[in-house]
């Protein structure tokens, strides 16, 4: 019997956030009250492999597209293996949706000074996750001889997280942030990280570099501005990892990386305030101990989400 529960218990830890998990276990079996929380910032982000569609086929030479299947699992499979290093455990797999990977940080409940602390922490470990996943990506590249890419969206905002249903309870997340965090996704580009304002202004703080996209037309938003997030810089400000479509041309691999984007971001008190000089050019600013530079793409018209 004790076996039974232990197993039963490592399944529930599986399928639902710890903090989650342990609220059933607390609570009374009969009590079938709908479980939710409601949070005021969370980072939610979508990762998509665009050309997976393109890929996937049902031929008898790969076992009626069974093969297909078990490339994208491996890929799925890594990304989850990704997750479960020590830096990014705050992070939360939410689910796959087809070649979409979603996840969340922020989701174990704070309150006060340390929720408001927490967020630029969060997003920064979100941030640093994105980045790793194309380099996963290009490894898995690299033994498949395929050439899978990698688009990510990212947005922060107030969600609501609860558990759907008595057979297979799925947990979830829902509001605006998580619809327009995934607009950023299926709006962006391949090979690029598209975020909104709000997450620029966060990540700036925390030696993140960007260019600015411009507004793009985001279905039942209107035009929102967006961002690419390029990489992050070291303390000497040298950049030590930047996206480009050209995956393979990257000089850093994932060795480099994982020494690099584990650094912590500043907290709220130490970050130097951002200004921008007066008789700069557009997008140059500096700020008091840390040189931040804003780049501008070419103006362009307001892309429209297919």
């Amino acid at each position: 019997m004790e076996r039974v529960k232990l197993d039963n218990k490592r399944i529930l830890f599986n399928l639902l956030p710890a903090h989650v998990a342990q609220h059933f276990l607390m609570s009374n079996p009969r009590n079938m009250d709908l479980y939710y929380q409601s949070y005021s910032q969370v980072g939610v982000m979508f990762a998509s492999i665009p050309n997976f569609n393109d890929f996937y086929i049902e031929l008898d030479g790969n076992n009626m597209g069974v093969e297909c299947l078990r490339l994208l699992n491996e890929i799925i499979a890594d990304f989850d293996e990704l997750m479960d290093k020590e830096y990014y455990k705050d992070i939360e797999k939410i689910k796959t949706i087809g070649s979409t990977y979603m996840a969340a940080v922020g989701l174990v409940p704070t309150s006060g000074t340390k929720a408001k602390k927490s967020i630029y922490s969060h997003l920064s470990t979100l941030a640093d996750f994105a980045i790793e996943m194309f380099d996963v990506l290009d490894e898995i590249n690299y033994q498949s001889y395929n050439d899978f890419v990698l688009r990510v969206g990212i947005n922060v905002g107030p969600v609501v997280a609860g558990v759907i249903g008595a057979r297979r309870p799925q947990y979830d997340i829902w509001g605006n942030t998580v619809n327009v965090a995934s607009r950023m996704d299926s709006t962006g580009v391949q090979g690029k990280i598209q975020v909104t304002e709000e997450v620029q202004r966060i990540l700036k703080r925390c030696s993140y570099e960007f260019v600015c996209r411009g507004k793009v037309s985001v279905k039942g938003k209107g035009e929102m501005l967006t961002y690419f997030l390029e990489g992050k810089a070291d303390g000497n400000n040298s950049q030590t990892r930047s996206l480009n479509l050209e995956r393979k041309m990257y000089p850093y691999g994932r060795a480099n990386i994982q020494t690099k984007l584990g650094t912590s971001c500043p907290s709220v008190s130490s970050v130097a305030s951002f200004t921008v000089k007066a008789g700069l050019g557009a997008g140059q600013a500096s700020a008091t101990h840390t040189n931040q530079t804003l780049h501008y793409l070419p103006s362009v018209p307001a892309v429209k989400e297919a």
